[in-house]
């Protein structure tokens, strides 16, 4: 039966826990992660980007000459998009890229990106973070403790004081487990979580 070694705070070995073999031996599907990550980088844009067309642009109201006997080209307005000022043809305007798929395909990207954690060793198990009061140089101390040097951390409750801690340091992130999704797990290279956290994930995982 395949274990992971839980250490405390100081990077030593305290006990092991005994890994569900059914979901931890199942294929990892790069495609689903793949998927996924697409779908949530797609949901963070803003979708902003805004031209103005012709009817938008101010002015323009009043024909520029009348319509023959000029010699020139017959216009209708000066903010025809061929004149500078104009309107812009076909540029971007607001628009929602946000999409969404199905829950069995983010359940399996999850369970994906974890396996694939576990498999390269970089899923650690801490049994709990016990800092005193909000220190960075303590959380700097712990994380070296641990060999890592950039991590997404993930907790069962809130700890103000390792939030607060951690906030200074680069290239560390804290998340709550319900919080949890494939695109921070990928981003960092160490996944860290309490006893407690992971325990939630396998049950949420094993559904």
């Amino acid at each position: 039966m395949a274990t992971l070694e839980v250490l405390n705070q100081s990077g030593q070995k305290v006990a092991e826990m005994a890994l569900n073999e059914t979901l931890f031996t199942s294929e990892v599907k790069l495609h689903l992660i793949h998927e996924v990550v697409k779908m949530q980088l797609a949901n963070r844009r803003a979708g902003t980007a805004a031209t103005k067309n012709r009817s938008a642009v101010r002015g323009g109201g009043k024909k520029p000459w009348r319509q023959k006997g000029t010699g020139r080209a017959r216009v209708g307005t000066i903010r025809s998009p061929l004149w500078k000022g104009g309107g812009v043809v076909f540029g971007p305007m607001p628009k929602d890229y946000s999409y969404k798929v199905p829950k069995k395909v983010r359940r399996g990207a999850l369970r994906s990106a974890v396996i694939l954690k576990v498999r390269e060793g970089k899923l650690l198990i801490v049994d709990k973070f016990e800092l005193q009061e909000a220190k960075t140089r303590e959380f700097v101390k712990i994380m070296k403790d641990l060999s890592v040097r950039e991590a997404l951390i993930v907790l069962e409750t809130r700890d103000e004081a390792l939030e607060r801690s951690s906030q200074n340091v680069p290239r560390i992130k804290i998340l709550l487990i319900d919080g949890l999704n494939v695109y921070d797990i990928m981003r960092y290279d160490t996944l860290v979580m309490t006893r407690q956290a992971f325990e939630k994930l396998e049950g949420v995982l094993a559904q």
